[in-house]
């Protein structure tokens, strides 16, 4: 059990105190409640610019890596569509050192030429590094583009085109910062060696006079119910054929999102799932397959994706994938094989559990979507799966109208075609 507690300072600042006595560390998590998803459709990749911005240097402080270091601590963050995130892990008696450094650039970048074009460059090599140089870097753009037609999940984190990037001037970024990055739109979480008192006691002084903002309340559209198969044909120099295949499935509080988690599991997850077992152990099909769900807060997906053998045709591996599907609808799973991927997530969440790093996330993530008490209950729901379930959702989700199917096809490899 994690027990925690929950505080909301006057300027609309979230703040969770986890303690935990074992560890001589805190943790030290702000998550802002923005992603890409908050991006104009014409003005995209900026939240993770700004996850790069914001180590660029604020008001007063010019760098941020410099004095976490000297005080025996790592810091880090990450963005998505959903969110970004920024931690420090240090020794209990720094723990204001990460304060002074989160509060700053809360309270104000520094917002300047010279930080804007140093951060867009790393931003657009790494856009050409893992997407536009990188074999099948780009695959995700085609996948998600094909499968959302009005939602901003239809553009990656990264960005949909590095131009959006290229053309950020100041006033965008200084406009998108305080629609944003405000107090009342971020969760301060403390795990560690910290007494909640003596946190609560810090968010205040530190946080208590950054001004909140008027945080513009969401109206996203809803993606329209996809009614017919659809598959694009993508040419590019990579070594191998791949197949991309992706179906809609339900938001991350639907009662249905542990089913179908526990599914994908089912479909490739370790040596014993079913594309493993029968896909690239036994028919040798695939050098590489995986099955797997984005845990969007929104409607996200459920996508298999895998690379081919040499002497395979797309068309071949993709009628293999579907007749595992139909297994799966018409016979359903076993007793067995459904507890198993049910003591694999529990084992991973106690695992995670270890962590205060971890446990800081989480509780930040929880508090995001409205259900904090997912920290510890969590485990119960995958628990209360059955095998009925997942076959009904099998039958529901995985099926050929519900499907966006990328062939990324080898400019260059000879594949023979193989007879079925």
């Amino acid at each position: 059990m994690i027990k925690y507690s929950k505080t909301i300072l006057d300027n609309g600042l979230k703040v969770l105190v986890h303690e935990d006595k074992t560890t001589p560390l805190v943790a030290v998590n702000v998550l802002y409640d923005v992603g890409a998803k908050d991006e104009l459709a014409t003005k995209t990749g900026f939240a993770h610019l700004f996850e790069h911005l914001m180590f660029g240097g604020s008001k007063n402080i010019k760098d941020f890596d410099g004095p976490i270091q000297l005080a025996g601590g790592d810091c880090n963050a990450f963005t998505n569509s959903d969110l970004t995130n920024f931690y420090q892990v240090l020794p209990a008696e720094n723990i204001e050192t990460a304060l002074w450094l989160e509060s700053d650039r809360m309270l104000s970048l520094d917002f300047n030429q010279k930080a804007l074009d140093v951060q867009r460059k790393v931003v657009l090599e790494e856009f050409n590094e893992t997407c536009l140089n990188k074999p099948y870097g780009d695959a995700w753009h085609e996948l998600v583009s094909l499968a959302y037609k009005q939602h901003p999940y239809r553009w990656p984190t990264i960005g949909l085109i590095p131009k959006h990037i290229e053309d950020a001037t100041l006033d965008d970024v200084e406009k998108f910062f305080f629609a944003h990055y405000r107090p009342n739109n971020a969760i301060l979480v403390f795990s560690g060696n910290i007494e909640k008192e003596k946190a609560v006691d810090l968010a205040n002084k530190w946080f208590s006079e950054i001004p909140p903002s008027d945080i513009l309340k969401r109206n996203l559209p809803i993606e329209p119910k996809q009614n017919g198969f659809q598959r694009k044909i993508t040419k590019r120099n990579v070594p191998i054929d791949a197949l991309y295949m992706a179906f809609h499935m339900p938001d991350r509080l639907h009662h249905d999102y542990y089913s179908i988690d526990l599914l994908s599991d089912v479909l490739c997850n370790g040596r014993s799932s079913r594309f493993y077992k029968n896909l690239y152990k036994e028919q040798k099909i695939f050098s590489s397959i995986d099955a797997y769900i984005t845990g969007n807060i929104d409607p996200g997906l459920l996508v298999i994706e895998g690379r081919l053998n040499e002497g395979f045709t797309l068309e071949y591996a993709e009628q293999k994938v579907w007749e595992e599907l139909e297994e799966i609808k018409t016979k359903g799973i076993t007793e067995l094989e459904l507890q198993k991927y049910k003591n694999k997530v529990e084992s991973t969440i106690e695992f995670s559990e270890a962590s205060i790093l971890n446990k800081a996330i989480n509780l930040a993530f929880y508090e995001l979507i409205g259900k904090i008490e997912l920290i510890n209950t969590e485990t119960d729901l995958y628990n209360k799966v059955n095998i009925q379930d997942v076959q009904r959702l099998a039958n529901e989700i995985l099926v050929q109208e519900n499907c966006s199917e990328l062939f990324y096809k080898s400019e260059t490899a000879n594949i023979d075609e193989m007879a079925s």
